[in-house]
């Protein structure tokens, strides 16, 4: 599957700059909050704001805060180990890769949730959040954290993901993804598109990112009365 301009996931972001990188990482990890909590989404609102202004040092700040905010009451789990490679929040798998500012939440979300290696992964891709405004640590985080959420969400289609799957959807080829794959790697191709064209785009990043983060949510409470 390739974006409307024609380039496929890894292409858009080699391609795309600090803003676009670090808002393309955010809404990954936004939409995955459901795994984590079931109800985190202002925890990164302050993230989202540095990132519209463009700011380093409230990028910084805003990411210190969120990982307060999204610490479990006891403690971070023991983290989760790849077999297939330590990018952000990597998740177990064949597919898979690694001072408070204002309006910062003051202290932990509730329901936090500790101890799943989907709740880990997520908690991963925070955790793994570059301190520093740089294209190259932004890259290497966003690119980690689109394979980890396009995993994450393939684990909760109907069938198995097949071994190479997620990097072959991000390199232009998405055939036999499910639907909750295949959506999730829609919506990284949009939010780049989109950010691309500067902060205009990040109305809709924001847009995409809600949207996504009420399917997971939607399925996860299905899988959760059904099991």
């Amino acid at each position: 599957m390739v974006s409307v301009a024609g380039r496929s996931l890894r292409e858009l972001i080699d391609r795309a700059d600090e803003r676009a990188l670090a808002a393309a990482g955010l809404a990954c990890l936004d939409r995955c909050l459901p795994l984590l909590a079931a109800d985190a989404g202002e925890a990164l609102r302050p993230v989202w704001a540095a990132v519209a202004r463009g700011d380093g040092r409230a990028w910084g700040e805003a990411v210190a805060g969120a990982r307060t905010a999204l610490t479990p009451a006891d403690g971070p789990g023991p983290g989760v180990v790849s077999d297939a490679g330590s990018g952000p929040g990597a998740v177990s798998g064949p597919d898979v890769g690694p001072g408070p500012a204002s309006g910062l939440l003051s202290g932990p979300v509730s329901g936090v949730v500790s101890g799943t290696a989907d709740a880990e992964a997520v908690r991963g891709m925070l955790a793994a959040a570059p301190g520093h405004w740089t294209a190259d640590a932004l890259r290497d985080w966003a690119d980690g954290c689109s394979a980890t959420a396009l995993a994450l969400h393939g684990r909760y289609d109907a069938g198995a993901v097949p071994e190479g799957l997620v990097e072959r959807c991000r390199a232009g080829d998405a055939a036999g993804a499910g639907p909750l794959l295949a959506g999730e790697l829609r919506r990284q191709q949009a939010v780049l598109e989109a950010t691309a064209h500067g902060p205009t785009g990040l109305r809709r990043a924001r847009e995409l990112s809600v949207e996504g983060g009420r399917v997971l949510r939607a399925v996860v409470s299905r899988r959760a009365r059904t099991a």
